[in-house]
């Protein structure tokens, strides 16, 4: 099938790339070039090198719903649409161009966890399973009849990092099934039970402040979900320490947020509401990530102290 690929992060390069393998990728569509680092230059999305690489004509408009470019849209030859964390809602316009709709692959199992942060909301309350959806785009959010999912296991020490890199190929794998389903006219689409729906709300950076009166399963969730990024922090003398891998103990004494052990070899224990976590992995401001062993031989960390 000729396709147009719209995406923009990571996530959506291993999807484009099987399209690739299988399909005429005729356009692929991504955010605009955004300045990152310190010297603030432009960086190209990851979609787009990818479809650079590929000789893939890329445009990047910045609102996909501008009149102008909506009116080229049509004049693409197409299929389908696919869609991985473009990052822009489309039009009913645009979703009626392609002859066999917009497809989307979302990063849950639909119902659950609609909206931007689906793989990061499922480490931060805990789950066990989760998986992608291939879906059809509609004007709602996330809320397209599904033609088909994939499920995958959350290990217990599963980061966001790590369960967004298997979930990549595994959405790319149900695509390429889902299109596949398309063309030979099989598919039988499934209308969402909208009752049973949840929301993953946009992760921001102010929501990985650590509140140590938690349990400390519900921290070291929050640690998990926010490793790489943002990244869980809390305060110690005023000075921020990201936490990056946290193991939960037995602990019975001491004040909330109270550092009540240290160890050289392994790192610290912080009490919590419920007991205690071992930090493992940490990084302080201006710093690089480092194991906690590490980063004690260089700076001061005491029983007593008070994490905030």
């Amino acid at each position: 099938m000729d396709v147009v690929f719209l995406g923009t992060p990571d996530f959506a390069v291993p999807v484009l790339k099987a399209l690739i393998d299988k399909h005429n990728v005729v356009a692929v569509i991504s955010q605009p070039d955004r300045p990152k680092g310190r010297g603030k230059k432009l960086q190209p999305t990851p979609v787009k090198l990818t479809a650079e690489e590929n000789n893939i004509p890329v445009y990047q408009p910045e609102k996909i719903k501008d009149e102008v470019f909506t009116a080229f849209l049509e004049t693409i030859k197409a299929d389908v649409f696919v869609a991985v964390a473009y990052g822009q809602i489309l039009s009913e316009r645009i979703l009626n161009i392609p002859k066999y709709g917009c497809i989307n692959v979302h990063g849950s199992l639909l119902p659950e966890y609609r909206g931007a942060a689906p793989i990061q909301q499922c480490i931060l309350d805990g789950r066990t399973k989760t998986g992608v959806t291939i879906m059809y785009m509609e004007k709602g959010l996330d809320t397209g009849d599904m033609i088909l999912k994939k499920e995958i296991d959350i290990a217990p020490d599963d980061t966001y990092g790590t369960l967004h890199d298997k979930m990549a190929p595994l959405g790319a794998k149900a695509l390429i099934e889902a299109l596949d389903m398309i063309e030979k006219g099989t598919v039988k689409a499934e209308k969402q039970n909208d009752s049973l729906s949840t929301y993953a709300h946009m992760i921001n950076k102010e929501m990985g402040h650590i509140d140590w009166s938690r349990s400390s399963e519900t921290i070291r969730d929050l640690i998990r979900g926010f490793n790489p990024v943002p990244g869980a922090y809390t305060t110690l003398n005023g000075e921020v320490l990201k936490i990056y891998a946290a193991d939960v103990i037995q602990a019975e004494d001491g004040n909330i947020g109270e550092i009540i052990a240290v160890d050289k070899k392994r790192g610290f224990a912080v009490k919590t509401g419920d007991g205690a976590l071992l930090i493992r992995e940490i990084q302080a401001k201006g710093g690089k990530k480092m194991d906690t062993a590490d980063y004690m031989r260089g700076h001061s960390i005491e029983k007593g102290n008070i994490l905030m």
